[in-house]
């Protein structure tokens, strides 16, 4: 009698333990699109918000210094107050990225399943014409 009613109770926690791990799902977080956000962008250099929205209590120092004189800060200090509203220069938003060496590559990659004639029957490989090296009319 108390092994049955050890593996009854055994049961119910089973099924009860399976229902609750399938019902516990994790809650999103919903965004409120209408706030405003920060984007770096150089067509917009002043976004609505700053980059950093909860300040540290060394940021938040910082900030009641930038109160006062300018003169009294030094050059580390103003780098950092300027990284708590920005998260990149202008600078190093118009440095040039990478990505011309996957498109290069990509070009290659097409170029080159073209001549080694790697055809299907239908794609672009089916309008290029191998003879006469040009696209079919």
């Amino acid at each position: 009698m108390p092994a049955t009613r050890a593996l009854s109770f055994v049961g119910k926690r089973a099924i009860s333990t399976s229902i609750c791990v399938r019902g516990g799902h994790g809650v999103a977080k919903v965004d409120d699109y209408a706030l405003p956000a920060y984007f770096d962008r150089r067509e917009n250099p002043l976004p609505d918000v700053q980059f950093v929205t909860e300040l540290s209590a060394v940021q938040k120092s910082l900030k009641e210094k930038e109160k006062g004189s300018w003169a009294t800060l030094s050059n580390e200090e103003k780098i950092a107050l300027y990284r708590i509203s920005f998260k990149q220069s202008f600078a190093e938003m118009n440095e040039g990225t990478k990505e011309w060496k996957s498109v290069i590559a990509g070009m290659f990659f097409f170029i080159g399943m073209l001549d080694m004639r790697i055809n299907p029957v239908e794609g672009f490989s089916a309008k290029w014409d191998y003879e006469n090296k040009e696209w079919k009319k």
